[in-house]
């Protein structure tokens, strides 16, 4: 076990808020780490802190080796004394920047990383503009990497076959758990229903002091009134009358007393939350948006080309009604060409006369910056206010601000979030997704997966994601060799 890194006051603010606040962090050779936290918590941050692109004031970082840093917006360069034998490694012809694709450059990125027998790597999601099999050669040269590894990702099934441990950076601190990203969530799911059970203890033991204090007040208020009562009858009452009431007296003290201690123990309990509980959503469909067509689009013996290239060559595919089907393939296979086509009734594409189709496109939205969030989520909506909320909740927008805000407010991650929840509450019986899952965190990405399962329409998206792939879709396609391949 060797020490690499040891990091002392980590401080970053960013207007007023502790986006890191960590007094000692260390990084030994053999660690595996995924680091997870909510968009905007911070996890870029650290990277740039740890690999030396960053120094915060007061900051103390003792480095014992090399490091590679792998960022998602560095622009890839070649080295030509080494990246001509990194061919191998990449999986791809050429080495020419000009014409590589987003996956060729980022094998191209994690290829030189590997090369510079680096001590440790850190890499801000790798697996952005890899496709599948981009992935799964990613996995597998991380997995021979015998150094110290570091890694933001959204890619679930990429964090449980590389990582070993994770931390969870939230409010400016790390919480580490041991295991993949799989046993982290076990972990939480233990952690909550501790939550749950310590939450119901002490609403139960505030309530217990709360009513034992009432009723010691009622006490003390009868006697009160029973003297009253008793001197007004007779106001020249005998000594021993006098003794009586006095002992009265102490009795009410007594009881306004022991009323009182319950309160100081009501105070020494303290305050608690109650644990997150995202409601269940309940998506509905008008019966004006009802589809009676068992297969509301298909394709038959489709042709497409651009230039010499050829995509698509009498390709047929149908999506049943309600069914929530993936499209998947390699880079360039011509899944988002498929969906272009969908959207503009291209020759040879076939869809219902009453399909009523919301695109979720993550570049292409124009919208008002100075709408507010709600006013902007009832526009072309059937669902209450408070539906809109809860669909807002289970993607992580606070409720205390949300009719407050106005889009100009929203980072470029709560706008793709917002935009999946307008869809998702939208007057449309089909949506088209094209990779959903890009830029959202992992509790966002794992809402948006449960609120795909329950959406009551049909639903064609486009994913590299292998958990959004086996936990959502009932039909898969697969576009390769210039045809639709359903292989579930």
């Amino acid at each position: 076990m060797e020490l690499i890194i040891k990091a002392k006051d980590l401080r970053v603010e960013y207007t007023g808020c502790d986006v890191l606040d960590i007094d000692e962090l260390e990084l030994y050779n053999y660690d595996r780490i995924g680091l997870v936290g909510a968009n905007g918590a911070g996890k870029s941050t650290l990277l740039k802190v740890l690999s030396g692109e960053l120094t915060p004031i007061g900051c103390k970082i003792n480095r014992l080796g090399e490091f590679a840093y792998i960022s998602q917006l560095d622009e890839v360069t070649l080295q030509e004394e080494k990246d001509f034998a990194l061919i191998g490694k990449l999986g791809i012809e050429q080495l020419e920047v000009q014409t590589m694709s987003g996956g060729e450059e980022t094998r191209l990125k994690i290829a030189q990383a590997l090369s510079m027998q680096v001590h440790g790597i850190f890499a801000d999601e790798p697996t952005s503009h890899l496709d599948r099999e981009g992935i799964d050669f990613l996995i597998g040269q991380l997995k021979y990497f015998s150094g110290a590894l570091l890694v933001i990702s959204h890619d679930r099934y990429f964090l449980d076959e590389v990582v070993d441990k994770i931390w969870e950076l939230k409010g400016g601190k790390i919480k580490e758990y041991w295991g993949n990203y799989s046993d982290y969530l076990r972990q939480k799911e233990e952690e909550y229903k501790s939550q749950v059970i310590k939450y119901q203890r002490f609403v139960a033991e505030r309530d217990r002091l709360e009513q034992a204090a009432e009723e010691k007040r009622k006490q003390a208020r009868k006697i009160e009134q029973k003297a009253k009562g008793a001197a007004k009858k007779n106001n020249s009452e005998s000594g021993g009358r006098l003794a009586h009431q006095k002992t009265m007296g102490s009795k009410q003290k007594t009881l306004y007393n022991s009323a009182k201690s319950m309160e100081h123990k009501i105070a020494s309990l303290g305050d608690m939350k109650a644990p997150g509980d995202i409601r269940k959503i309940r998506f509905r469909q008008s019966k004006a948006l009802e589809l009676h067509n068992p297969y509301p689009i298909s394709g038959t013996e489709i042709n497409k080309r651009f230039g010499d290239k050829v995509l698509f060559e009498k390709a047929s595919f149908s999506i049943p009604l309600g069914a929530k089907v993936a499209l998947t393939g390699g880079n360039g296979a011509g899944k988002t060409t498929l969906i272009q086509m969908i959207l503009n009734h291209e020759d040879g594409i076939s869809i219902s006369r009453k399909a009523e189709i919301g695109y979720f496109d993550q570049n292409g939205y124009k919208y008002n910056r100075n709408q507010e969030v709600m006013e902007f989520m009832q526009e072309d909506c059937d669902y209450n206010v408070s539906e809109i909320r809860s669909v807002l909740a289970s993607m992580g927008f606070a409720q205390n601000n949300i009719f407050k805000r106005l889009l100009s407010d929203l980072s470029g991650g709560e706008i793709i979030k917002l935009l999946l929840a307008k869809m998702l509450v939208g007057r449309y019986n089909i949506l088209l997704m094209d990779e959903p899952s890009n830029f959202l965190d992992l509790p966002s990405l794992e809402a948006l997966e449960m609120l795909m399962k329950e959406y009551a329409g049909t639903i064609v998206f486009i994913t590299h994601d292998k958990r959004l792939l086996d936990n959502v879709a009932d039909v898969v396609y697969e576009i390769k060799n210039r045809k639709f391949n359903r292989v579930r």
